[in-house]
């Protein structure tokens, strides 16, 4: 019988770092749906936020609530914003390097929404060199066996206590048990055609969530990204950082006008895009950095910028073609400020939970940095309450899982069906029919 201390389900940052925070003394099995290197985390590009001065804090605060719309917990933003520091230091402690000017100092950007510079950055790839560094450190531990192409089927949980989980791996599906059991299993992006996530982050840990009377909340609080290059195939979209428009990058209509404010939050960026590519009639407004000299372009939005050139742009010289594009989901499992869900030793960090840091509409740059801080306080409370905790061993009957593509189209109707009871206008106007 497979057991282990703690399964974390899922290797982007939220689940590294919750790995990380974890006593070595425990043994943990880390398990990802495809490539380990295959998480959301690893797209990120505009950067992380956090406290560079204390004078900073109350307009920290007032942003992210702001952008929010105000239904944000505020507990816990102020423990991201306090803990922002921290977990910087961590991060260089881990080898992450973060772009700094000739004086040495760190070079921080600004992206919409935001009233002052607070954002690290590494070049226009930060979450990659974040997920990288951290997943290096993990690859070191003796005490974490990663598993790849391991697929969570379903959760194991009896008088609501879970004890493990059933993985699919190649071949052979079996119940894993565990005293502790952490989600990281980020959003919902592949359950849409335009989506900015990887195409096997799908939202499973919502839909067992709903099977199992998991709470959750604001499930229905999608995030739309404003910018992301058009193309006409229907794969993964590629993402124009709102760090663009922070170093003054301007969205044009179909005449070569200006038609919003670039700076604004997000969702009121992507309406206004949206009213316009209905104005102009077609699936596409212009954005353009011309502005910015050749060498700066390439210096600051190198990956962008080669992107860009690969499929026949070259952002130095002419404008590119960008549209709304599904990108993160601000709701999710329910969780304290400690990963802690409704379920006795279940945890959900990372996109996955919803702790009420976002509100209805996350902050630029808020994500990296949400999922660190309230990994790491999941990781304290499991190394101190791990060792007191007696293995549950219930049966579990697999025969349910014989026909795996029926359990995973119920479960994406389970989740479509839920996203459109609590708000069908969002669900006509932005999800897959």
């Amino acid at each position: 019988m497979d057991k282990f201390d703690v399964i974390i389900v899922g290797t982007g940052v939220a689940g590294l770092f919750t790995a990380l925070s974890v006593s070595p003394d425990f043994k943990v099995l880390m398990i990802s749906k495809d490539k380990i290197e295959n998480s959301d985390s690893y797209l990120a590009q505009g950067g992380i936020c956090t406290l560079k001065e204390p004078a900073d804090f109350d307009s920290f605060l007032e942003d992210t609530l702001r952008a929010g719309r105000y239904e944000n917990n505020q507990d816990s933003v102020k423990v991201m914003i306090e803990n922002s520091p921290m977990i910087m230091d961590r991060l260089v402690e881990y080898g992450v390097r973060f772009d700094i000017n000739k004086d040495g100092t760190y070079e921080y950007t600004r992206e919409g929404a935001h009233s002052t510079y607070r954002i690290l950055h590494h070049k226009d790839v930060t979450g990659k060199e974040i997920t990288n560094k951290l997943l290096n450190n993990v690859r070191e531990r003796e005490n974490i066996t990663l598993k790849e192409y391991t697929k969570m089927l379903d959760f194991i949980i009896e008088d609501n206590v879970c004890h493990g989980v059933v993985i699919k791996e190649k071949d052979a599906v079996r119940a894993v048990y565990a005293k502790q059991v952490v989600l990281a299993t980020g959003g919902i992006g592949g359950l849409f055609t335009h989506s900015t996530n990887f195409r096997h982050i799908t939202g499973d840990s919502f839909a067992l969530a709903l099977r199992h009377g998991v709470q959750l909340q604001n499930i229905n609080y999608i995030q739309i990204h404003p910018t992301t290059l058009y193309e006409e195939a229907k794969n993964r979209k590629f993402l124009i950082s709102e760090s663009v428009r922070g170093e003054g990058g301007i969205l044009l209509n179909k005449k070569g006008e200006r038609f919003v404010d670039e700076l604004l939050p997000r969702d009121v960026v992507t309406e206004a895009i949206r009213k316009q590519m209905d104005e102009d009639g077609r699936p596409f407004v212009m954005l353009s950095i011309k502005h910015m000299p050749k060498e700066e372009i390439i210096r600051r939005f190198p990956n962008i910028y080669r992107h860009c050139l690969e499929v026949g742009y070259d952002l130095s010289k002419e404008d590119i073609p960008v549209t709304p594009a599904q990108h993160y989901l601000m709701g999710g499992i329910l969780a304290d400020t400690y990963g802690r869900t409704s379920v006795k030793h279940l945890f959900a960090v990372g996109e996955t939970a919803c702790n009420g840091v976002h509100g209805a509409n996350r902050l630029a740059s808020n994500s990296l940095l949400e999922s660190l801080v309230f990994s790491e306080r999941a990781g304290w409370i499991i190394s101190e309450e791990t060792e007191n905790i007696e293995y549950g061993e219930p049966h579990v009957s697999l025969e349910e899982y014989k026909d795996i593509d029926a359990w995973d189209e119920k479960n994406r109707q389970i989740i479509m069906e839920e996203i459109k009871r609590r708000d069908g206008e969002f669900y006509d106007k932005w999800c897959d029919k």
